[in-house]
């Protein structure tokens, strides 16, 4: 099965092709199932296995830290020095932004499911396509949730050093969301 319609490839995504190789299981998994499972994981074949499980478990804590709000989960995910890239504003900077988010986003969306739809790793980084779900039932913005379904998607590129994120660079679907949520039309 290929990624890119044959007739679309290029020199430099044959090469990309030619040097990942898809796997549906880790031995990270096994000894981590209460983390968020990723459907489809895509490792650059070149990486050290200690260096593709270091950056996949990372990635799966932080994951797992969307979905439950647990702040030793961002703190095991994140480095100390951890950087947002993408600060929105308003956010602080470091540690304390994505656990602020994440209070927030309980808040309104008590059930919050993240799954990570499929991941790539490819050298120090792990880019990650998500999709949270979930049900407004809190508040947002002194907005009141009235149990309306919330389904929206992110992309994060997390650069891991030593078997932590130290930088995130994301985007989120916030239309949909806001849209979901009722703020927007």
């Amino acid at each position: 099965m290929s990624l890119f319609p044959v007739a679309r490839l290029t020199h430099t995504r044959c090469w990309l092709l030619s040097s990942l190789v898809a796997i549906a299981v880790s031995p990270v998994f096994a000894a981590t199932d209460s983390l968020v499972q990723p459907r489809t994981v895509i490792v650059d074949h070149s990486l050290a296995k200690a260096q593709a499980d270091a950056q996949i478990l990372a990635a799966r804590r932080y994951g797992t830290f969307w979905t439950t709000g647990d702040e030793a989960l961002a703190r095991a995910a994140l480095a100390p020095d951890f950087k947002d890239s993408t600060l929105p504003p308003g956010r602080p900077q470091g540690i304390t932004g994505p656990i602020a988010a994440s209070k927030t986003m309980h808040a309104a969306i008590p059930d919050i499911q993240c799954e990570v739809e499929q991941m790539m790793v490819v050298g120090d980084r792990v880019i990650a396509h998500l999709r949270f779900t979930g049900h407004f039932t809190g508040q947002f913005k002194g907005v009141q949730g009235t149990g309306q379904t919330i389904d929206f998607i992110a992309t994060d590129i997390y650069r891991v050093v030593e078997g932590r994120i130290a930088e995130n660079w994301h985007l989120e679907d916030n239309l949909t969301l806001l849209q979901q949520l009722g703020m927007v039309k």
